[in-house]
């Protein structure tokens, strides 16, 4: 069982939150996040890379010279690979780097990640986090006073809520996220996660388990 402080957005602590990691994952599988973080990080290749085979590149067909008699190795098309201005030999085609790993094992993996985030003391909680209006200057504000500021962070709410993420956005090293988007890379990612008390309760109920 961790005893994880709640803090206000002046970083003042206004209480305790009781939690077992075992709530959120029996055990951590290892092989499970790095199967899920190399799956997220597969599926965010481009996969544009190209570069032109010997019948793509500009050039002509005919013979270069004769093939026996003139002392020289034979030589064909201009467009060969050995030639300076010819196609690759090996050549780069686009390829759709994606797969996906079954939903459970999904869901399990993210479950795991929040656990090890509580285990490890990475996570931050919050009693409450809402802004009248988008204002990065005042999230900026609750990370400094969170000491959060000199850190990767992402910051895990109950649900979506725009005038967060528009103040959390512009911030180079804080990300945002509703609890129902969350997954294993986004959550192991940053150093810390800093996550509302409601948000961390909505995890803790079995029903609400995120893809």
């Amino acid at each position: 069982m961790a005893s994880i402080p709640i803090f206000n957005r002046a970083g003042n602590e206004v209480g305790r939150y009781e939690v077992d990691p075992a709530d959120f994952a029996p055990r951590i599988n290892k092989q499970l996040l790095h199967d899920a973080v190399v799956m997220y990080q597969a599926n965010q290749r481009q996969g544009s890379a190209k570069t032109k085979a010997r019948n793509e590149v500009a050039g002509s067909t005919r013979k270069l010279f004769r093939q026996k008699g003139t002392g020289r190795a034979r030589a064909g098309s201009i467009r060969s690979g050995i030639r300076r201005g010819g196609g690759h030999i090996k050549h780069k085609q686009p390829r759709n780097w994606g797969y996906r790993l079954p939903r459970k094992a999904l869901q399990s993996a993210t479950r795991m990640a929040i656990a090890s985030k509580i285990r490890d003391d990475e996570l931050v909680l919050i009693d409450e986090l809402s802004f009248a209006a988008p204002k990065t200057r005042d999230m900026a504000a609750v990370l400094k006073a969170l000491k959060l500021d000199a850190t990767s962070v992402l910051v895990a709410t109950e649900n979506y809520d725009v005038n967060t993420y528009k103040s959390v956005r512009n911030l180079a090293q804080a990300s945002v996220s509703p609890v129902c988007e969350l997954n294993a890379y986004a959550v192991l990612k940053p150093r810390r996660l800093l996550i509302t008390k409601a948000a961390l309760e909505s995890l803790r109920r079995p029903t609400e388990e995120p893809a």
